[in-house]
This record gives structure tokens, C-alpha cells and sequence, in this order.
């Protein structure tokens, strides 16, 4: 039995009964049931094919900005989330923000473009931007916090939920625990992992401490936290959008890519490119009524 979950575009209510029992009229023997009004519903049908489904039901809402994520409908609810920071839970690329601060911001974002498309290596690309903030402050963190990042909607309340019904959360990010302490426990993962910046009489050297965390390392966490909590890897899920992402959403029981970049979001199992991130409580099968919202 496979499960489709829709998912209106942010701030929408799409999904409503109409288009329920149109989609239910053109998968056979499927069932339909409502999770949050016309925010979210479910589609079950028999069958293994979840591409194939999900293509069915693509080309019957004909462009409408819903999402789909298809899955097999046992072992939805999952114990173990992993999500990446930045252009994720975030709405910015930090480094990208440290940048601006000496005026590198269209030089370094250019590499970070290319580095989460996959087009170059993720940790000689990472050395070499942070090479280019040699002389900043740290004490412009801060500011950078408070003035540019922004949440991405759903997040808090995606994290929280699943803390409430027993899950655990990590926030495992390529990017600077500089950034991801705060901004975790913003948002209320559990644990944060990431890379630290070296400084020096509080200003950054230009080095990055090594092991980078990056493709393998997150990948490595998944597996690591999967095992230390005995669970399955159906019970895990993960989320990301650049190519340092693709090992852990490979990994995961359900891998998410968010507004991701073209080769993570076709290897992805599933990806969102209208909602907001309850979207994966919907996925998981909580209603409206049981999201931590607040």
C-alpha cells in the first residue's frame, strides 16, 4: 500500500474535496482522507510504484502548486530527523552572508552556487571561500543572526512536533557552529553538527578546523544516530537542498529535497517546491489538530 500526501503552497488551501474525488476517480481503488482541511490530504493506493503514482497524480493536478510525497504507507511516522541549515531551515547561506561583510558576497555566493550544484568539490570549495573571510570579525555573527537569517516557515513546528512524539532531531549542517548552535536551538533540534571556523583574538584566520563536515560526514551522522537509537533506516528522514546533502538523503528512509537544486531533487525520494516544512509532518501522517505550533 502506498500513501500520497499533498501538500498546498504555503499560506493556500488547494487540496480540497473536489480535487480529492477527482484524483480518487482516476487512481483505481484508491481512498482519500483530509489532514489539515484543503492544506493536506492523503491518497491511498494499492501498488509498490511510488514513481509511478506520483507521475499519475502530477500530470492530473496539471501544474496546480501542491506538493506530492509518495511512499509506502507503513512506517511513515519516523523516530530520527536530520536536516541540513542553510537554504533549508534557513532561508540564507551563511557564508554567503559573512561575505558581505567584506564585500565578497557575489564572489563567494558564485562558489557556493557551484559547490551545492555539484559542479565542484565541497571541501576544497569550502577552504576556499572561508580563505576569503580572513579578517572578519566574529562578532558579526550576531548581527548576521538577528538582521539577515530568516526561518524558513514550518520549521520550528516541524522540529517541535516530532520532539513531542519521541523522535530526535539533528540539525547537521556544511556550514559554521557559529551558526547552527543559535539558530538550533531557534528552531529546537535536539543537536546541532557542523564546522568551526578558526579564529584568532576574535577575528576569523582564514582556516577552517579540520575533519569538514560534509557529504560523507552527514551521511556518517545518519547512519551513526540511526544505530545509537536502534532504529530501522524506514524510521529516518532527512532533508537538503545542495549535492553535499545527496549521501544522507540517499541514506535516509524517506529523503526530502527542498527547492533543491536539479540533480538533489531528481534523486531525492520526494521534494518540495511550493510548501512550507510541515509539510513533512503531513507526510508522516499528523493531522492539522497535532502539529506543536507557537
Amino acid at each position: 500500500m502506498l500513501v500520497a500526501t499533498l501538500v498546498s503552497a504555503h499560506g493556500q488551501a488547494l487540496v480540497d474535496e473536489a480535487l480529492l474525488a477527482r484524483l480518487a476517480g482516476i487512481v483505481p481503488g484508491s481512498r482519500t482522507a483530509a489532514l489539515d482541511g484543503a492544506v493536506a490530504a492523503d491518497l491511498f493506493a494499492d501498488g509498490t510504484d511510488a514513481r509511478k503514482l506520483e507521475a499519475e497524480i502530477r500530470a492530473a493536478l496539471g501544474g496546480a502548486a501542491i506538493d506530492i510525497v509518495v511512499q509506502p504507507a507503513a512506517g511513515r511516522r519516523k523516530a530520527l530527523f536530520l536536516a541540513d541549515m542553510d537554504s533549508t531551515m534557513i532561508g540564507q547561506e551563511c557564508i554567503d552572508e559573512l561575505a558581505a561583510y567584506v564585500g565578497l558576497k557575489d564572489l563567494v555566493a558564485g562558489i557556493t552556487e557551484r559547490a551545492m550544484r555539484g559542479e565542484i568539490a565541497f571541501e576544497p570549495a569550502l577552504r576556499e571561500r572561508v580563505a576569503l573571510l580572513k579578517g572578519v570579525p566574529l562578532s558579526v555573527v550576531d548581527e548576521i543572526i538577528r538582521e539577515r537569517i530568516t526561518l524558513t516557515p514550518g520549521g520550528a513546528a516541524l522540529v517541535r512536533t516530532m520532539r513531542a512524539n519521541g523522535a530526535y532531531t539533528a540539525l547537521v549542517s556544511g556550514g559554521f557552529t557559529v551558526f547552527t548552535g543559535p539558530i538550533g536551538a531557534a528552531i529546537g533540534f535536539d543537536e546541532h553538527r557542523s564546522n568551526l571556523l578558526l579564529a584568532q583574538d576574535g577575528v576569523l584566520t582564514g582556516a577552517v578546523a579540520d575533519p569538514i563536515l560534509g557529504k560523507q560526514a552527514k551521511r556518517d551522522s545518519l547512519v551513526e544516530l540511526r544505530g545509537r537509537f536502534a532504529l530501522s533506516p524506514v524510521q529516518t528522514l532527512a532533508i537538503g537542498d545542495g549535492a553535499n546533502d545527496l549521501a544522507m538523503l540517499g541514506e535516509a528512509g524517506l529523503g526530502v529535497a527542498f527547492r533543491a537544486k536539479p540533480a538533489v531533487a531528481a534523486a531525492a525520494d520526494a521534494r518540495l517546491e511550493h510548501a512550507d516544512l510541515t509539510a513533512l509532518l503531513y507526510a508522516q501522517g499528523y493531522t492539522g489538530d497535532e502539529i506543536v505550533r507557537g
